[in-house]
């Protein structure tokens, strides 16, 4: 199955996961099927950063693990995050205390970071539909811009700035506000590979 990012075919979402993963990977959203675009070096390292980021306070502790291009498939919707973050007690677990492959739930935050040639609208739709199946927080990440979208249920987004919002202080989810202290120019410092 090849589409382009901005092309659909439609299908059912049993029939669609059990069709071959594509490369780059394609969502069943609303009955139609779309490709990702291809990644790039911003939203790699971004992605990179972040999983490792969370994990290096959140994994030993057993509180959350962060998981790049992880599918979650979930309220007739199988979607590709870029970041999914779980809370440990959520985690889906073999008999052998294994971390599963299959994911039919929804994480507790999401990380998107939007290329160059994607639909905003498609990624804070798969947002938005997250956070109605139960995610705690959503986060979109435009790289180009440095700025980004903060969405929470019940409540209006909250757009950072980096040129207006330097120092900070990011809002996380709950369960990570202990652990986690973030700024907006320390995310998109991570940008950066020479000091």
């Amino acid at each position: 199955m090849t589409l382009s990012n901005h092309s659909a075919s439609t299908t059912t979402l049993d029939r669609f996961l059990s069709q071959p993963e594509t490369k780059p990977a394609s969502e069943y959203i609303n009955g139609s099927i779309y490709q990702k675009p291809r990644q790039q070096g911003q939203h790699s390292r971004l992605q990179l950063k972040f999983c490792n980021t969370v994990n290096a306070v959140t994994e030993d502790k057993q509180i959350a693990l962060a998981l790049p291009e992880l599918r979650c498939t979930f309220g007739n919707r199988s979607i590709v995050l870029d970041v999914a973050v779980f809370r440990w007690e959520r985690l889906p677990i073999n008999a052998e205390g294994e971390i599963e492959n299959v994911f039919s739930m929804y994480p507790d935050w999401v990380i998107e970071i939007l290329s160059p040639e994607q639909a905003p609208m498609r990624v804070i739709s798969n947002i938005l539909h997250c956070l109605k199946h139960g995610t705690e927080m959503g986060w979109l990440l435009f790289p180009k811009e440095r700025s980004l979208l903060i969405f929470q249920r019940d409540r209006q987004p909250i757009e950072i700035n980096s040129e207006i919002n330097v120092a900070q202080k990011l809002l996380v989810p709950n369960f990570l506000e202990t652990e986690l202290n973030l700024t907006v120019d320390q995310v998109f410092g991570w940008l950066k590979v020479r000091k």
